[in-house]
């Protein structure tokens, strides 16, 4: 063959939805199968659904996952079929089954297991062994896993160094901003180096905190985007791609003469499995393959928090969601990506006003309602506020009101929005962003208190941005939202700069101590004050104990609090 047409399945699997996760594997087959495909690729794990992390310890989960991939094995007619599920034999493996004409002619066990940031698989897999070579027809084929193809001297270097033409990566690899261009980049590299093409398929939609975006590309021995799926979408990507330009550009290059002696054993080790075919090639149409323009980076991070809470909402089996409306940016921006996730008529915004809300909040809620045309339901806290004042009178007595006051009135908010979740079987969404969280600017059982919190990953400027993205076409969030200065409105006269250095300041220390792992030297030499630097993360360190009971969000940045960020609430180290 001096074409293969590929095709790239990048589906929203849900982890330990086997008989779902099959289906849409199903579905895919038979289009596959109507348009002529000789190879199609599905995510990694897409049996079972990634991460399927403790799952993992259950040995009835294994085996049904098993079962689910020979279920489909049958259907993989006329074609071949690689597709992620878990493989048990001495150990689990991650591994990715090799199916072709009905038959399982190969399985590929996943080498390189990533154990860092977000990726546990030490904790759960073997590492893989036995690489092989798959021949189909004349075209040798190399697959691997993920990780495995992140480094240089991977097992995709051995397989092209072995002869490998195509490699074929399956991928389940998160999305946090930047990562696109960096991981394009990447293949790039790896596709120029290796002299071979590189059809990467990964993995998209939610799975608890992590949104995976998909962005499937197809990429030529010279390092040259020849087909890019969508990113946040399901896609079903198609490519004619030419393997024999891969044989004259390596005529063409002295490495892999010079390169090759180092992989003489290698190669020796190497089975070669071949894929035979009878089926009879009648003359295609030429497919033009779609190379989907690259999305802007605030634009990414909006589709992925709007795809990570629609799955979230979704797969966990809500229909519908309720938040605050404080007439504030971050609520604002919570209530927006919630309606473009769900529609509009599955969001209720809620008013709370105390005797600190503002006229100007209150109509700016209004007004964010109505344009977004949702339920919309103004509750005042007064007389809850009023009730807690008056219950706690004589425990209070002789003390001067501070944050206890201040939160009783948050607490109010979080116990009416959850009333309205156990009665309605609404999800609570927060509305507390990044940079408070990490300082602690959150009430702990109050604005903390709900099922979700959508932009818990997302800095207070970049809230911001996404604001003025939404409303690139049309004013949806009133303009006065962006331009007044934020206040929590828990006191008269009360703003986010009596307790927080300007936001300016506090997102660039916060970036550097919690994302880049920076020393107290290192943060000021970017030019902040001393003192401003050891309050930040003072109150980064003291807040451990509040972000461990908060609920998950989306990860967008590329640490984020949770599975990602890891320290101990009870620590005595000091920075500095």
């Amino acid at each position: 063959m001096n074409t293969l047409r590929l095709a790239l399945a990048q589906i929203n699997t849900t982890v330990g939805d086997l008989e779902g996760n099959t289906e849409k594997i199903r579905d895919n087959l038979q289009q596959a199968g109507k348009s002529d495909v000789d190879i199609i690729l599905f995510p990694e794990l897409a049996v079972c659904g990634y991460p399927p992390e403790d799952l993992l310890l259950k040995p009835d989960f294994i085996d049904a996952n098993r079962h689910y991939l020979e279920k489909l094995i049958p259907l993989c007619k006329d074609l071949t079929a690689v597709i992620g599920f878990v493989e048990s034999s001495d150990d689990i493996y991650n591994a990715a089954a090799v199916v072709h004409n009905g038959k399982l002619c190969g399985t590929y066990r996943k080498y390189l297991l990533p154990n860092y940031g977000v990726f546990d698989e030490e904790r759960y897999f073997k590492r893989g062994s036995g690489e092989a070579i798959y021949n189909l027809d004349d075209t040798p084929i190399g697959i691997n896993i993920c990780e495995d193809i992140w480094y240089p001297a991977g097992p995709p270097e051995n397989q092209a160094f072995s002869g490998a033409r195509l490699l074929l990566n399956i991928s389940a690899s998160p999305f946090f901003e930047g990562k696109i261009r960096d991981r394009e980049r990447m293949l790039k590299t790896r596709a120029v180096d290796n002299v071979a093409v590189v059809a990467y398929c990964n993995l998209v939609g939610g799975q608890d905190e992590l949104v995976f975006d998909g962005s499937s590309i197809v990429i030529n021995e010279k390092g040259e985007v020849i087909a890019r799926a969508k990113s946040f979408q399901e896609d079903l990507l198609l490519v004619d791609v030419d393997i024999t330009g891969v044989f004259r550009q390596r005529l063409k290059d002295p490495r892999r003469r010079k390169a090759g002696l180092e992989y003489e054993i290698a190669r020796e080790q190497l089975e070669v499995i071949p894929l035979e075919t009878s089926k009879k090639k009648a003359k295609r149409k030429k497919i033009t393959a779609p190379i989907t323009p690259k999305e802007s980076p605030v634009e990414e991070v909006y589709n992925a928090l709007v795809l990570g809470t629609r799955d979230y909402v979704q797969k966990n089996g809500f229909k519908k969601v309720v938040l605050g409306l404080s007439g504030g940016i971050d609520s604002a921006l919570t209530a927006v990506i919630a309606v473009d996730a769900l529609g509009h008529e599955n969001v209720t915004g809620v008013s709370m006003p105390s005797r600190y809300s503002s006229d100007h909040s209150k109509d700016d809620a209004f007004s964010l309602a109505n344009n977004l045309d949702i339920r919309y339901e103004t509750i005042p806290i007064e007389p809850v506020f009023n009730a807690f004042l008056e219950s706690l009178t004589r425990p209070f007595e002789n003390t001067k009101p501070n944050e206890a006051e201040e939160n009783l009135q948050s607490r109010s908010r979080g116990s009416i929005l959850m009333a309205l979740s156990n009665k309605f079987g609404w999800l609570v969404l927060t509305t507390g962003n990044k940079s408070e969280m990490s300082v602690g600017y959150a009430t702990l059982y109050g604005d903390m208190a709900g099922g979700f919190a959508v932009i818990k990953d997302v800095p207070k400027l970049t809230v911001y941005e996404l604001c003025r993205y939404r409303n690139r076409e049309k004013e949806i969030i009133p303009e006065n939202i962006l331009i007044k200065e934020p206040s929590a409105e828990l006191r008269e006269n009360q703003f986010d700069t009596d307790s927080l250095p300007p936001y300016d300041i506090l997102d660039g220390i916060l970036k550097a101590y919690i994302e880049e792992d920076r020393r107290l030297d290192e943060i000021l030499e970017l030019g902040f004050e001393e003192k401003t630097v050891r309050r930040v993360i003072q109150m980064v360190n003291r807040n451990e104990y509040k972000r461990r009971q908060a609920p998950p969000g989306v990860k967008i940045t590329s640490k984020a609090f949770g599975k990602d960020r890891r320290l101990p609430v009870t620590n005595r180290y000091v920075i500095g």
